[in-house]
């Protein structure tokens, strides 16, 4: 591979909370190991090129999720590249997108469909720590740290059959407060993966950002070179442990 090339897909609407770091962190990780890696900005009314190596989306309000929904069907670069098997990796709002629908400004609003999940709304925002424990579905397999994240959400997502959860929570509330679902934090599908955590997620949990960079490039974690950052252990032994 040359270059990696980093989708950051709609950050004028889809970038609130740090999210746009999740691609920064993908760069540097690259970088760290002497991978040439590069992020592409796909700003709105911009077409999605379908051909890069991963693709990251943030979290944002109502009315940018409805518009960054209405640009990414409309584009459907982002359907193709889910198609083909490009990682795609969204959060919040983004993660909310890529389902089938989901409920904004008091209506119903068409999602993507790249995720077998809906997301109505929560009886109580969800605002806090939240932790689980990788239920290690399909490509996530080799996941077997905890994960941890920031959620703020009042959004209940519910999965589909062919939608499995990322992790099963320990802290906080997940993905839904749907008495079959209540545990169940973020949704797997093909080369798609959604989650609630902000953080950013991926400056948390290096194990996931290296799983994607390895599902990026075709080939397996472990085959990765380990990158020991002092740094990175602190931040998450201070959010895994905190009171």
């Amino acid at each position: 591979m040359a270059t990696l090339t980093i989708g950051l897909v709609l950050p004028d609407v889809l970038g609130t909370y740090g999210d746009n770091g999740n691609s920064i962190v993908l760069r540097q990780r690259a970088r760290m190991r002497g991978i040439d890696a590069e992020i592409h900005t796909i700003k709105l009314g911009e077409a999605i090129p379908e051909n890069l190596d991963i693709y990251c989306l943030g979290g944002g309000e109502d009315t940018a999720q409805i518009l960054a929904a209405e640009h990414i069907i409309a584009d459907g670069g982002l359907n193709r590249a889910a198609r083909n098997e490009r990682p795609i990796f969204a959060v919040c709002a983004g993660f909310q997108v890529l389902g089938e629908s989901f409920r904004a400004s008091g209506r119903i609003i068409e999602g993507a469909g790249l995720l077998d999940v809906v997301t109505g709304s929560l009886q109580k925002r969800a605002i806090g720590e939240v932790q689980t424990t990788p239920t290690r579905t399909g490509w996530t397999a080799p996941l077997n740290q905890q994960l941890t994240g920031f959620e703020n959400h009042l959004g209940g997502t519910i999965l589909g059959p062919d939608a499995h959860p990322l992790g099963m929570t320990s802290r906080g509330r997940g993905n839904t407060d749907a008495a079959d679902q209540e545990f169940y934090e973020g949704a797997v599908q093909g080369s798609v993966l959604g989650t609630y955590m902000h953080g950013p997620a991926l400056a948390r949990n290096p194990q996931l950002a290296d799983l994607l960079l390895a599902q990026a490039m075709g080939i397996s974690l472990r085959d990765l070179a380990p990158l020991d950052l002092d740094i990175v252990e602190k931040l998450r032994h201070e959010r895994l442990h905190q009171g």
